[in-house]
């Protein structure tokens, strides 16, 4: 078959773009070319999110807008919003659609109708029938495909969800958690390392459950995860796997459940020479009411624990978080309750969701729904709030030196992140995907700057 042309979209999170980079790194093997849409593509491939309601509505625009932009491409779709509703993505327009598994078949796919199509002019379509994806099968194993104008790589560990949170419908699309093993984590980490990148993001939709399905499965590799430290949870396994395989890249952690943040875990990470000194805690609420209400399996006070855990092993930190807002039920003082914990927790970010009601979900049928401007209000008098924080704890780098990798030069400044997640920029012109230490002098429009110091 002769070589074709294809653009890439991504919607959701961070397992999405490495799925996304997996694909593309399975067609550029075979010869064909990554573009930009618009570009005259003969291919166009949307990787979906359904996590909020928002997310459906950018997911069909998105189909929508690639048939604007490229009609004469074939639209291959797949992701969580065409897991769960195939029928919509074939009507908007997708040639192709598939769901959250089988990403080697679906780029396969794409080969195949566009070898129908370019043989006879067919235009028929090769979707899949697709029912709701199993809650157990295997992990997908997918070795990452580098994208060439990045400098931080994501690595695939976990997929799927155990805890099933009233306002959820991830553990629907992905099905059960489950783990990539010790050895294939380490022959990645090893992959990556060739490819020159300084900084490693361990990626999954619930990375704080790795390993329990190894070790339940009693496979050969479970051996390596019956630790002496019962208390410590197996994500340290990984961790540690890949720090020893990527001795000097910088190790940044996805998203984690802040009730594995235990006095032995934060003891056991902060031995690891190479993580960042940064955690980002899926926290969802300040209020005991509702985070029982969300499924949540922690309390407020956990969480502070927690926090206050973190800030003890790891100096001046970064720890952000995301908050949704509105869920239903919530009163004036539950919502001021959450107020109040953002105001003690001072945090160095928070992203600030309004509840969006998904059909599917416990939540969606929970009664005491709230209004939909009073949620808007709420995520604005919380967002405001957060940007204060955010702006303290800026304001308390200044002065102090920290190691940046820069990523991009952008209006006459160097542009990287130091080991804490803050946006650091430079005047001085930096080579792309190197390191350097950074005194930081000034914060700019809610930006830091600084001045090379090595």
């Amino acid at each position: 078959m002769q070589q074709f042309t294809f653009c890439t979209m991504t919607l959701g999170c961070k397992v999405n773009q490495y799925e996304t980079n997996a694909i593309e790194g399975l067609l550029r093997e075979h010869g064909h070319t990554l573009m930009a849409l618009g570009d005259g593509c003969d291919v166009c491939i949307l990787n979906t999110c359904a996590v909020t309601e928002e997310s459906v509505k950018k997911s069909q625009k998105a189909i929508k807008r690639m048939k604007k932009f490229e009609p004469n491409a074939l639209i291959a779709v797949c992701g969580c919003y065409t897991e769960l509703d195939t029928e919509t993505a074939a009507k908007l327009g997708a040639d192709i659609v598939s769901g959250t598994e089988d990403r080697q078949g679906f780029a396969m796919e794409i080969v195949e109708l566009l070898q129908v199509k370019q043989g006879d002019g067919s235009s028929a379509s090769l979707q899949r029938s697709r029912g709701t994806v199993p809650l157990l099968h295997a992990f997908e194993e997918l070795s990452p495909g580098g994208n060439e104008n990045r400098t931080r790589a994501l690595l695939k560990i976990q997929d799927g969800c155990n805890n099933f949170c009233t306002y959820c419908i991830v553990p629907y699309a992905r099905g059960r958690s489950r783990s990539l093993s010790i050895e294939r984590i380490t022959e990645y980490t090893k992959k990556l390392v060739e490819q020159g990148y300084k900084e490693i993001v361990i990626a999954g939709i619930e990375i704080s459950s790795w390993g329990k399905d190894i070790v339940k499965q009693g496979d050969g590799s479970s051996a390596s995860l019956q630790r002496s430290k019962g208390t410590v949870p197996l994500l340290h396994a990984a961790i540690q796997a890949i720090s020893v395989a990527a001795p000097n890249a910088r190790l940044r952690l996805g998203s984690l459940d802040p009730s594995i943040m235990t006095d032995e875990l934060c003891s056991e990470l902060s031995e690891i020479p190479n993580l960042c000194s940064h955690f980002h805690l899926s926290i969802q609420s300040g209020c005991n009411e509702v985070l029982q209400r969300m499924g949540r399996k922690y309390t407020a006070k956990q969480v502070r624990n927690s926090i206050e855990l973190i800030r003890n092993y790891f100096t001046d930190c970064g720890i952000t978080a995301d908050i949704i807002v509105g869920f239903p039920g919530e009163t004036e003082t539950e919502f001021e309750q959450t107020l109040e914990f953002i105001k003690n927790a001072k945090l160095s970010e928070m992203h600030i969701f309004s509840y969006s009601k998904r059909p599917g979900t416990k939540a969606a049928e929970i009664p005491n729904q709230v209004d939909k401007a009073i949620r808007k209000e709420r995520a604005k008098v919380a967002k405001k709030l957060a940007k204060e924080m955010s702006i303290n704890f800026k304001e308390a780098q200044i002065g102090k030196i920290t190691e940046v990798l820069f990523e991009q030069e952008k209006g006459g400044y160097s542009i990287g992140h130091s080991g804490n997640y803050l946006e650091i920029r430079v005047s001085e012109k930096v080579e792309r995907n190197t390191m350097h230490n950074v005194k930081i002098t000034a914060i700019k429009s809610e930006s830091l700057h600084g001045k090379i110091v090595e």
